[in-house]
């Protein structure tokens, strides 16, 4: 049997050039990007100003109260990947005694209960003050002409909106005034604008003044995010309670000393070695290290059980990512996790050995010396208490906003490369328009990020104050010889890395283009426990694009797989840059499925 030779047709071509290569979500974060490369700035200036436009542009699936997490490399140091960290912690009022004292069983969706401390804006700064070149007005500058000026909407923004347009009429009013302007939902193409956020990024902007280095008027900004106005602004607004996702009103904990500890910090990506190349991912306080396992488990097979587009390949895919995931939820954390045994080929072949030729509706986290895995309650649906005879939830394959604002799985990414040989892989997210109330003098909410914690006992997860929730966010980088070669992430909560290995799978071992990648037939498990509220599970459960045939789908619901048909183009929203290090050619390709993301170079 051989690898499926990829589709002839691409739904647009893999750009190549040789000075620089932006990818991202949306075509204005994207244009921006290479804006700045084209004006001189490197790969880092590009990223930071990209990413603030789509606090702007995709404010249904990021915002500046959230977070983020990147990878790069410099040119000079191009063999050390290195890990943005801009996930924030807990608030000292975060405690699970707190939450049930409150009468909640988990930790809400929406609603400021559910807030990390916003790290995002301060790990996009940290990052331009040490490897940008740019001032950051200049960088800025961007974002803050969409926000005050305005721009076009995406129908998604609209409808997002729409979705939970109760919520805010009846309960966020701040929301309403911000997102609904004479309480109208605004409609595809509609220009809308955020005069209060463009301030907030023209404060930034000046809180250095003229004085001093570059980056002490950096620094000097990141103080005033983290101390000065934005600060206060959000803790008193947030103060007063309002409603939550579980149907009660809370009042947030977050205070102006916890806001002062939102600061981003780098780390050494955590690596392994497939296939001659090296996979650079974020530690285990995000679910990254959760592709390196299951690539892992991979490893031992031969190329015809890693094509995604057979039905042979497609169930180990899925079996292989139901095993790694578990132990996801069973030992990653902001804690001791031991990775270099989940990582270790004696551990992967254990693994692998549970597969079989049919399908597992089990939740089997593998046995760690030393370890007791956590078994997290398994729901298939999951009625709030306080919403009683309201809605149930069930597991379901694609990102989803329900009326209470709670969201499940959607984000921004963004793939930056230069011409020198800067590389950044970044996804933003959190601080969505529906995940707490508006703050109005800042024209933004704070995220949710904590719903991924636990309120049980004895989780690596388990909600604490100071730990870092083990967010989803989870962009790749790929090094060969020492020298970076792909930037590659996706939105799509639990789904990023499953639509990722796709891409990994097909690149690496198939031999397709990024574009032909981007475009082939997605599909992903949700035979897992949810990451986001109200982490429910769909036993056996399978997401797959109606493209990969009725013969193939057929195949996995015959060895018991239960599978959900999402249509043709549904599942993920890959981007990537490549660079050649031997030639100097730099390659980009972007997801076409809802018609929003780009890529551009030359």
């Amino acid at each position: 049997m051989t690898y499926t030779a990829p589709d002839t047709f691409t739904t647009r071509p893999t750009l190549q050039g040789t000075f620089g290569m932006s990818a991202s979500t949306h075509w204005l974060a994207t244009a921006s990007s290479q804006a700045v490369l084209e004006r001189g700035g490197n790969a880092f200036d590009a990223a930071v100003a990209a990413a603030f436009v789509l606090h702007v542009a995709e404010p249904h699936l990021n915002g500046p109260g959230g977070d983020m997490t990147g990878v790069f490399v410099t040119a000079e140091n191009p063999s050390e990947p290195v890990v943005l960290m801009g996930q924030g912690v807990a608030p000292a009022g975060a405690t699970r005694e707190h939450y049930l004292s409150e009468g909640l069983e988990l930790v809400p969706g929406a609603g400021a209960l559910a807030a990390a401390v916003p790290a995002a804006v301060d790990a996009w700064l940290m990052l331009l003050r040490d490897h940008g070149t740019w001032e950051l007005g200049d960088v800025l500058a961007f974002a803050a002409g969409y926000a005050r000026n305005g721009h076009p909407v995406v129908g998604r923004v609209g409808s997002t909106i729409a979705s939970v347009a109760d919520l805010f009429t009846e309960h966020w009013p701040t929301s309403a005034a911000q997102w609904m302007p004479e309480g109208k939902i605004p409609a595809d193409g509609d220009i809308i604008r955020n005069e209060a956020y463009a301030a907030v990024l023209d404060r930034l902007a000046d809180a250095g003044g003229p004085a001093g280095s570059r980056e002490e008027r950096i620094d000097a900004a990141r103080r005033e995010w983290r101390e000065g106005f934005v600060a206060r602004a959000a803790v008193d607004f947030l103060s007063t309670p309002h409603r939550h996702s579980s149907g009660a009103d809370h009042a947030g904990v977050m205070t102006m000393e916890d806001f002062a500890s939102g600061s981003a910090s780098y780390e050494p990506a955590l690596t392994y070695e497939f296939r001659g190349h090296t996979i650079a991912k974020t530690g285990p306080w995000g679910q990254g290290p959760a592709l390196l396992q299951t690539l892992a488990i991979l490893a031992g097979y031969d190329d015809e059980y890693l094509d995604p587009s057979t039905e042979l390949g497609a169930h180990t895919i899925l079996e292989a990512q139901k095993l790694a995931i578990a132990d996801r939820e069973a030992y990653y954390g902001d804690a001791d996790v031991p990775m270099d045994y989940l990582l270790s080929e004696e551990y992967a072949a254990t693994r692998r050995a549970l597969i079989t030729d049919t399908a597992s509706h089990e939740f089997r986290p593998g046995a760690v010396p030393g370890h007791t895995p956590f078994l997290p309650p398994l729901r298939t649906e999951y009625f709030a208490p306080a919403l009683a005879g309201q809605h149930a939830f069930a597991g379901v394959g694609e990102p989803t906003v329900m009326p209470t604002g709670e969201t499940r799985g959607d984000t921004c990414h963004l793939d930056v490369v230069d011409q020198w040989g800067n590389m950044v892989s970044a996804t933003p997210s959190g601080g969505w328009l529906q995940s707490s109330p508006t703050i109005p003098e800042l024209g933004f909410c704070l995220g949710s990020r904590l719903q991924m914690t636990w309120l049980e006992e004895g989780a690596p997860s388990t909600l604490a104050a100071g730990k870092r929730p083990r967010t989803t966010l989870t962009p790749t980088l790929v090094l060969k010889d020492g020298k970076p070669v792909t930037a590659l992430g996706s939105p799509g909560g639990d789904q990023q890395d499953q639509w990722q290995l796709l891409y990994l799978l097909r690149t690496l071992v198939g031999g397709y283009s990024p574009q032909q990648a981007v475009d082939a037939p997605a599909l992903h498990t949700t035979s897992i426990p949810g990451s986001f509220y109200p982490r429910t599970w769909t036993p056996g459960g399978a997401v797959v694009e109606d493209r990969l045939g009725d013969a193939v789908i057929e195949g996995l619901e015959a060895r018991g797989h239960v599978v959900t048909r999402a249509g043709d183009w549904a599942l993920g929203r890959l981007s990537s840059v490549v660079s050649d290090p031997a030639t100097g050619l730099l390659k980009a390709a972007a997801n076409p499925r809802g018609a929003q993301g780009y890529a551009a170079g030359r």
